[in-house]
């Protein structure tokens, strides 16, 4: 009689059971190119002296210059932001010794003070002629020109349906290919990449005064997505 039983309640189960075979998951890419439409340069100033009084009051005069020439151009205080700065001495070594025989230690002879600041140029034509005014009103330190987009969100959202898209038709052809179809999403997540041409170093040379403004190519920017997607998969589709 218990096996009589069992037999009815297993083939009704077995019947109602949807024909799941498991999930499966997918990742996708999205990319979307665009023209920066901003910059970040790193520029400051560093002079010597015999002191650490003179070589401070002579940079401080170079970089109150450099700062009134860039709001000039139009950069905004807000785009301009202090992010070096240091005093160190300039250190003569010798090969003498004492009368122990001993190394002598290092003498210091003069100062240097650096004083470095990160500038956000927002009218990218300007930057070539900015450059320039830099140095010509004494920046002889430039350590690099960054590129980026102000608001990139709608960009990333491009490249989320770009991503999407391209799991969903991997997911489909892998689940066609296995005699099945793709059924709910289970879960999704992602990750950003963002391709920003590497910031290259800039060195001041005294004839730069008198030049054309600096040639830029801004170039483009790469926003990239990646999703991975996870689909319950029906097997009993064909």
């Amino acid at each position: 009689m218990r096996l009589a039983a069992l037999v009815p309640f297993a083939l009704i189960a077995g019947l109602s059971l949807p024909a799941y075979a498991g999930t499966i998951t997918i990742e996708g890419h999205g990319e979307v190119m665009a023209a920066p439409d901003m910059a970040q340069i790193s520029s400051g100033v560093t002079t010597q002296g015999a002191t650490a009084r003179e070589a401070l009051d002579a940079n401080t005069r170079a970089m109150a210059e450099l700062i009134a020439e860039l709001k000039a151009d139009g950069i905004e205080a807000r785009d301009i932001q202090t992010s070096g700065f240091s005093v160190n001495p300039n250190y003569v070594y010798t090969d003498e010794r004492d009368a122990n025989g001993y190394s002598l230690p290092p003498k210091i002879n003069g100062y240097q003070v650096s004083n470095t600041v990160t500038v956000t140029v927002r009218q990218l034509d300007k930057l070539g002629t900015i450059l320039d005014k830099s140095v010509t009103v004494g920046a002889n330190t430039i350590n690099g020109v960054s590129f980026s987009v102000a608001d990139p969100s709608e960009l990333y959202n491009e490249a989320r349906k770009a991503a999407f898209a391209d799991a969903r038709a991997k997911a489909e052809l892998y689940a066609t290919a296995a005699g099945g179809a793709l059924d709910e999403i289970v879960s999704i997540s992602e990750t950003q990449g963002f391709n920003n041409p590497q910031p290259y170093p800039m060195y001041a040379r005294a004839d730069m005064a008198a030049s054309a403004p600096v040639p830029v190519e801004a170039g483009e920017l790469a926003f990239a997505i990646n999703v991975n997607v996870q689909w319950e998969l029906d097997a009993g589709a064909k």
